[in-house]
């Protein structure tokens, strides 16, 4: 089944050096990188990336981990994949969300860690399933971002002609 789904590598992940080994395990799903940009990630986009933990004890670490509060780098990673499983195929690869617990040949197994705070700092975002993959690619690429028309959108005109999502 083709599907797309949205992979983050996290500021621990640009700290660390480990982009272009979060590249070589990706390559091995064999999926298509279809969009992908570096970018510093609002407290705004934070939030809605991650409204469902709200209320949660440890909602606002993670909005100041995905905002780069934690390390010298302060921006991301953003990419769409797409192809056969993708969603299944790259969250194996990433591993468990708790690096303690992942397979320690996956991404966050290798290369993650909990800090003493007991912030998961694992490295990657991976995309649940695809109704959710659709609403977080839509939240972190606008439509002339992607190689492809992904979902339905239309052409709007303010101060320059652009794509968004309809």
């Amino acid at each position: 089944m083709k599907e797309e789904v949205l992979v983050v590598i996290k500021p621990e992940g640009l700290t660390k050096f480990l982009v272009g080994k979060v590249f070589d395990e990706l390559e091995k799903a064999r999926l298509e990188l279809i969009a992908i940009k570096t970018l510093y990630v609002t407290v705004d986009l934070a939030k809605e990336h991650y409204f469902h933990l709200r209320g949660q004890p440890f909602y606002q670490t993670v909005i100041n981990h995905m905002t780069g509060k934690y390390h010298s780098a302060k921006n991301v990673i953003a990419m769409i994949l797409q192809g056969n499983h993708a969603i299944k195929k790259c969250r194996e690869i990433a591993g468990a969300t708790n690096p303690k617990e992942a397979d320690p040949r996956s991404i966050r197994g290798a290369y993650g860690s909990v800090t003493e705070e007991g912030l998961y700092e694992n490295l990657l975002h991976v995309s649940s399933d695809p109704k959710e993959a659709q609403r977080e690619i839509k939240l972190w690429f606008q439509p002339d971002e992607i190689l492809i028309n992904l979902y339905p959108a239309k052409t709007i005109q303010d101060n320059r002609k652009r794509k968004v999502w309809a």
